[in-house]
């Protein structure tokens, strides 16, 4: 193992361009499949990229604004012993690649946003406080944790088809989640990866002359506010009062206390960066503290407002042209009762390249999909997970989801990714026997 994750992180390194490159060939490949593959001419394929350019423009401010707020709540004095005291039952490399991929996995299972951003987060803490522990791998491992999520409570699209009035229900009418996400395939493939990622990460470990480690003065953050409280303005009492603070982060807690009494426990994107925003409010404990903290955490951001509306304009692309219709309909042909499932997966896995929503992805692949597993009359339910696993499966060496936590760590995905090849092909492998044998 140590030979081959040398080999993929040395060809990593040499050959995968930054994200924001490979976004663009991203770009033009899709272009030119569009005008190969479709009737679509140059001209349209370049008005569909521009309509779908501002697509993602709602998501990417949600995106920005979990990496943000959960990069605020864990500089907290509060959140950090907390984050602190767990990275201290870390006492050896081994230990802390376990139990970052764990904590990850178990955020992730919650939900996405809140595991993407606290799994990075907790391994940037581990750093800092476990010797010779390669970060490059326990940053990969933080990100691992991200496979499980379409299976787990937040998986967008079984939550979509369980919600009255879908916009497939005509076809498959209210789907629970007692047909999706505990059905005995899903509940497996869950386990499965919970028990094999964390192993093999561990086991990916290079020797100690190969360990990538890093200075942890490097991890911290900048603490610019001044503590003198003598000759205060009316102004700089305001930015150190603690009463505002206060009575801002109540407001927070009734609404969030409401929200779920009655609602139970939708733990949407919103609610996540709610809960982030005004825990990080109340732990910074002044506005001056918080919005230095917020300062320091909008350097991270910069990737994700750059490069979420190239894919917003991909996948224009891709719908409008029938481009994703093509690649679907392709792994159709070639599947019968026995392999649908699995060759759902895998066209879901090709799709998810090019349009890395969960929900965007369902809305161009279900009614190619829907009407496929119809023909052959097979579950609806189990079609919709395929497409779901396909989602979640390929993110492992897709940047798009790698870079809130590449920001909170500092890296790049070159770094990560050569690790991140055999988390795919590990959980390939799961997800293929878990929608084939069960």
């Amino acid at each position: 193992m140590k030979v081959l994750t040398r080999f993929t992180n040395s060809l990593m390194e040499r050959y995968l361009p930054d994200p924001y490159i490979f976004v663009a060939i991203l770009t033009l490949l899709v272009f030119l499949l569009g005008v190969t593959l479709t009737d679509s001419t140059p001209l349209e394929m370049a008005t569909y990229w521009g309509d779908g350019f501002w697509g993602l423009l709602s998501f990417t401010m949600q995106m920005v604004v979990v990496l943000l707020a959960g990069h605020v709540l864990a500089s907290s004095p509060v959140f950090k012993k907390i984050l602190s005291s767990l990275a201290g039952t870390a006492k050896s490399p081994g230990a802390a690649i376990l139990l970052v991929s764990v904590v990850s996995l178990i955020g992730c299972w919650i939900n996405w946003g809140f595991g993407l951003v606290i799994g990075a987060l907790f391994a940037k803490e581990i750093a800092r406080q476990v010797k010779n522990v390669d970060y490059r791998l326990l940053i990969a491992s933080a990100y691992s944790g991200f496979i499980i999520w379409h299976g787990g409570l937040a998986g967008s699209i079984p939550l979509s088809i369980a919600t009255e009035g879908h916009p497939f229900a005509d076809i498959m009418g209210i789907v629970p989640t007692t047909e999706t996400l505990f059905t005995t395939y899903n509940l497996f493939i869950v386990i499965a990866l919970f028990v094999s990622v964390p192993l093999l990460n561990r086991w990916m470990m290079p020797s100690k002359e190969e360990t990538f480690s890093i200075d942890p003065t490097l991890l911290e953050e900048e603490d610019t506010v001044e503590e003198n409280t003598k000759n205060l303005t009316p102004a700089l009492r305001l930015e150190k009062s603690y009463i505002l603070t206060g009575l801002i982060g109540l407001l927070g807690l009734v609404y969030l206390v409401q929200h779920f009494m009655n609602k139970g426990f939708d733990l949407n994107l919103n609610i996540v960066n709610l809960i982030f925003i005004v825990l990080g409010i109340i732990c910074h404990g002044t506005p001056q503290r918080f919005l230095v903290a917020v300062k320091n955490a909008a350097k991270t951001v910069g990737d994700i407002v750059i490069q979420f509306p190239f894919y917003a304009g991909i996948m224009g692309m891709m719908v409008a042209s029938g481009l994703a219709g093509v690649v679907s309909e392709a792994f159709i042909s070639i599947s019968n009762e026995h392999t649908f499932y699995l060759f759902t997966f895998y066209a879901a896995g090709i799709v998810n390249f090019f349009i890395p929503s969960g929900g965007g992805q369902w809305a161009v692949q279900a009614p190619i999909m829907l009407d496929a597993a119809s023909a052959l009359d097979l579950s609806y339910a189990k079609t919709a997970m395929a497409i779901a696993w396909g989602d979640a499966w390929t993110n492992m060496i897709q940047p798009f989801w790698a870079l809130p936590a590449l920001a909170i760590a500092g890296l790049k995905a070159k770094d990560i990714m050569g690790y991140c090849v055999f988390i795919l092909l590990l959980s390939g492998l799961v997800i293929s026997i878990g929608l084939f044998f069960f």
